[in-house]
């Protein structure tokens, strides 16, 4: 009887192999396996050989951290590697109030709990503390300065600890931002308005000993918390008795909405105060916060996915909570800072000029395009206890490189009912595209010949595409300043020999009238040039009102502007958009620049097909102009 290898997914597969393996048998020589009811004894065994098989193999791969599915089991195997995937994040905000009272008090003490309750999006969210401030009252007034507040409802919960083995401390709600908990432990009969002694929340067990008071926090089932405490060896033991802190746990937490809560910066308060002595204050006039003392609420963060958890538990074992190498420091900025999209890291030996001794890292955030200064002092404070001693951090703002196209998008008109819905299509594409992993990060790159390719395959009316390639970046000057700017692309600029290469938007500056335009003249060499600054007259015809206003080396794509007091911009923000053309049409983004496909600035154009539309058999009246692939420099300014 030959051996029969049951490895197979596939029920037919298994129910053929179960059948050869019974006509093998001389017991079942010519017997008649579809026509008797025996089939269905077969179908019985190859559907439970079946669901086994794949039970078996779901369990194997449920077992490794790159093919598990379940959340459960991913958290369970980046633990074993010493990683806590990251929890919802409140989004937090600083504001500044004062409150003027009655009361003959010292101090005036702002409670844990809500303390105000801010608008984004038409949509009101909570704000709240898990630990009380307190602030001296000076004239009648105390003044609480810079309070920061986070996103979320404040919740307590307590445990009574029955010296069981098994008890579990879990906390029943998913939406927790567990690196706002706060943990006391009392006696059983203590007063109902003493906290107790409190625990402070460790990520590993170094420096601990039997006295520790501490506690870890784990992610189990369903998204929800466990709190574990000290077995007496490593951290202090829970439990009445001599040389015990007590039973009675009281546990502070505040539960969020996580990235939702980004963007408050009116805010109604709604805290509670009290005096010395615990009771109310009586209030003179009602507490206002000023909304030019508020700092936006930001760093709201969801908890973190599954594929998140995947890619990152492996670097932070590998960096092993040390800032070393520039992938440790896109592990670790990814833990203290969960509002990361991508990060670059650069060592100061490759900065112009160099900064040895210095690290400089660039974040670009998943709101927005650049960090607060709120929140880089924040970054840089908790990198400190992973970076080694006499290595500086510096946080550069985001350089970003947008790519922009132009492209003429050829049909057959007997193919589609509407150009418009295949232009439609086409943008759609595009923003798919965009958000691939070769763009949108820093060091990214555009395959021209992949973009071609996403044009063409949106529909089979497509026939073909020319598309030519601009890359921008946009400068933000400084108003009624003096100072000079530098803006790197990174990439090789086209040059036509007669100029105005270079394009920008509308500004304005000191000594010059009406609105002005950044242009070029190349160099004999047409290595290097001559930046312009030129205006258009009402009879569109163009003065160039300053000859030399900084240089440009398109061999290196970088443009320096001299010494200028910008007044305005046409643009918002201050900003102006300066566009070149690459001279090749892959463009590549450098270590410190963010490459971002700006389909929203790009131009569509549907071209009928003439010849596939049946319009122009022979070809014979065939038009080019819209068929050129050359470089044209087109207008004089970016509008």
């Amino acid at each position: 009887m030959p051996f029969s290898n049951f490895t197979n997914l596939d029920f037919d597969q298994i129910k053929t192999s179960i059948k050869d393996y019974l006509r093998a048998n001389s017991n079942f020589t010519d017997f008649d396996f579809e026509g008797s009811n025996f089939s269905i004894l077969i179908d019985t065994l190859a559907y439970n050989t079946y669901i086994t098989a794949f039970n078996s193999n779901m369990v194997v791969n449920e077992s490794f951290l790159d093919s598990a599915t379940l959340r459960q089991n991913v958290v369970s195997l980046a633990g074993n590697i010493g990683y806590t995937p990251r929890s919802r994040t409140a989004a937090n905000a600083q504001i500044t109030f004062d409150v003027n009272i009655t009361d003959d008090t010292s101090a005036v003490t702002l409670q844990p709990g809500l303390v105000c309750t801010g608008d984004v999006n038409n949509e009101t969210y909570t704000f709240a503390i898990t630990e009380a401030i307190s602030a001296n009252v000076v004239d009648g007034t105390a003044k609480f300065e810079n309070i920061n507040v986070f996103q979320g409802t404040y919740l307590e919960k307590e445990f009574t600890f029955d010296g069981s083995l098994d008890q579990r401390f879990i906390l029943d709600n998913s939406f927790i931002d567990t690196s706002k908990i706060v943990v006391f432990v009392k006696n059983d009969g203590d007063l109902d308005d003493v906290d107790g002694i409190q625990y402070n929340l460790i990520n590993d067990i170094i420096n601990v000993d039997s006295n520790s008071k501490i506690f870890l926090i784990n992610e189990v089932q369903d998204e929800k918390y466990e709190l574990k405490f000290g077995d007496g060896f490593f951290g202090k033991k829970l439990g009445t008795g001599v040389g015990q802190d007590g039973n009675k746990i009281k546990v502070r937490y505040i539960v969020t909405d996580g990235e939702d809560g980004n963007g408050a910066q009116r805010f109604s308060f709604s805290g509670r105060l009290t005096k010395s002595n615990g009771n109310p204050v009586n209030l003179q006039s009602p507490v206002t916060i000023p909304e030019l003392s508020v700092t936006k609420s930001q760093n709201g963060g969801n908890i973190e996915s599954i594929d998140s958890v995947k890619y990152f538990s492996p670097l932070t074992y590998s960096s092993q909570n040390r800032a070393v190498t520039a992938r440790d420091y896109e592990a670790i900025i990814k833990k203290v800072y969960p509002n990361t999209e991508s990060v670059s890291v650069i060592g100061g030996e490759e900065l112009d000029p160099p900064e040895f001794g210095t690290v400089a890292i660039s974040i670009k955030p998943k709101n927005g395009d650049l960090v607060s200064d709120f929140s880089k002092n924040q970054i840089l404070s908790k990198l400190k206890q992973y970076t080694i001693s006499g290595i500086n951090q510096k946080i550069i703002d985001l350089k970003l490189l947008y790519i922009e196209i132009d492209s003429n998008v050829y049909y057959n008109t007997s193919l589609i009912s509407s150009a418009d819905t295949l232009k439609t299509n086409v943008v759609s594409s595009l923003n798919a595209y965009s958000r691939s992993i070769n763009l949108n990060k820093f060091g990214g790159r555009l395959k021209y010949s992949k973009l071609l390719k996403v044009i063409d395959d949106t529909n089979q009316a497509i026939t073909s595409n020319i598309t030519k390639i601009r890359i921008r970046r946009n400068l933000k000057v400084l108003i009624n300043q003096f100072a000079q700017y530098e803006l790197c692309y990174g990439n090789k600029f086209y040059v036509d020999p007669k100029g105005f290469n270079i394009k920008s938007t509308g500004f304005t500056i000191f000594g010059q009238s009406g609105t002005l335009y950044l242009s070029d003249l190349p160099n004999a060499d047409l290595k290097t040039g001559t930046l312009r600054i030129i205006k258009i007259l009402d009879n569109n015809t163009i003065k160039v009102v300053i000859t030399s206003a900084g240089s440009i080396d398109y061999e290196k794509g970088e443009i320096n502007l001299s010494t200028i007091n910008f007044l305005s911009t046409t643009k918002p923000n201050n900003t102006i958009e300066i566009q070149a053309f690459p001279r090749s049409n892959d463009v590549v983004g450098l270590k410190d620049l963010y490459v971002s496909l700006d389909v929203s600035n790009s131009t569509i154009n549907m071209v009928r097909d003439v010849i596939s539309s049946g319009d122009e058999v022979s070809g014979v009246q065939f038009t080019r102009d819209f068929y050129s692939s050359s470089y044209p420099n087109g207008k004089i300014i970016r509008t």
